[in-house]
């Protein structure tokens, strides 16, 4: 597979997946909404949570992914059960993969890419 569709194909699977979760956390009635935040180059996939529960502004990071020399690096991933295995099973190999919300010394032992 040509790395530039592949990379492609990836960051297609990763806004599916995004998008799939921007749904069901919608799905609580708290007076938040969430929201897929692709940056014009698409190289920066974000969910952000924002709103009003019970008086209090909600307005948080959710997710964090950043498109870095072909492959997707998570930097940041507060969903209840993490991306990485929806990642795998929609066909993004390992190594195109990079767990950087772990330091490089932890990342060795992971079985994802280091960098």
């Amino acid at each position: 597979m040509d790395t530039r569709s592949g990379l492609s194909q990836d960051c297609q699977i990763l806004y599916q997946i995004l998008q799939n979760y921007c749904e069901l956390i919608d799905r609580s009635e708290d007076g938040t909404t969430s929201k897929v935040i692709v940056s014009d180059d698409h190289t920066r996939y974000l969910i952000i949570t924002e709103g009003w529960s019970n008086n209090k502004r909600i307005h948080a990071l959710i997710f964090d992914a950043e498109i870095r020399n072909g492959k997707i690096w998570l930097h940041y991933d507060g969903l209840d059960h993490g991306i990485t295995n929806e990642l795998l099973a929609a066909g993004v190999p390992k190594d195109r993969i990079v767990l950087a919300f772990h330091p490089p010394h932890i990342r060795e032992h992971t079985g994802y890419a280091v960098a």
